[in-house]
C-alpha cells in the first residue's frame, strides 16, 4: 500500500486528486493499474479503478476477475464499486474511506447490496492515516491556489 500512496502523491502533483490502483492476480503479479486521469484526460470515467480494471482484462482475455485483488488509495465511489461488482473482481483493499461518496461501506455498500449478483472481500482503512493525510493535504492546497488565483471567487459567484 505504501508503493501505491507514493505513486497517488505523484499523480497529485500534476493536478489529478491522488488516488491510486493496481490489480493483482491470483499469485500477486499486477496485471493492471491506474491512476486518476479525469483532468489530464477530461474523461469522467478516468477513475484510476476503471483504467486498472480495463487493462486487467485485456491480459487476462476476459472480463471476469474473481480471483483478482484491487488496491486502491481511496474508497471506490459507487461507479467504480459498481465495475468492480460487475467484473467479479475477488477481494478489494483500499486504504482511506470517503465519508461522501464511498461505495463499499462508507455511503452504501455495493459489495453487499441485495441486487448485486457478486460478492467480493472488501477491507477498508489499510494505512488510512497516511492516506487519509495525502488527500487532505491535497485538497488543502488546491483551495489555497484556487483563493490565491481568484479561480474559486469567480466559481462561486
Amino acid at each position: 500500500m505504501q508503493r501505491l500512496l507514493n505513486r497517488a502523491e505523484r499523480v497529485g502533483s500534476t493536478g489529478e486528486i491522488p488516488v491510486a490502483a493496481v490489480l493483482l492476480d491470483e499469485v500477486g503479479r499486477c496485471i493492471g493499474h491506474g491512476s486518476n486521469r479525469r483532468e489530464t484526460a477530461g474523461d469522467p470515467l478516468g477513475h484510476a479503478e476503471l483504467i486498472a480494471l480495463r487493462q486487467g482484462a485485456w491480459v487476462l482475455g476476459d472480463w471476469r476477475m474473481n480471483h483478482c485483488t484491487l488496491l486502491v488509495s481511496l474508497e471506490p465511489c459507487p461507479m467504480c464499486a459498481g465495475a468492480l461488482v460487475q467484473a467479479r473482481v475477488g477481494q478489494v483493499i483500499f486504504a482511506a474511506r470517503d465519508s461522501k461518496r464511498g461505495g463499499l461501506g462508507s455511503t452504501i455498500n455495493l459489495a453487499d447490496h441485495h441486487s448485486a449478483h457478486h460478492h467480493m472481500r472488501v477491507v477498508g482503512g489499510v494505512m488510512e492515516e497516511e492516506a487519509s493525510a495525502l488527500l487532505t493535504g491535497w485538497f488543502r492546497q488546491r483551495r489555497r491556489r484556487l483563493l490565491g488565483s481568484g479561480e474559486a471567487r469567480s466559481q462561486t459567484g
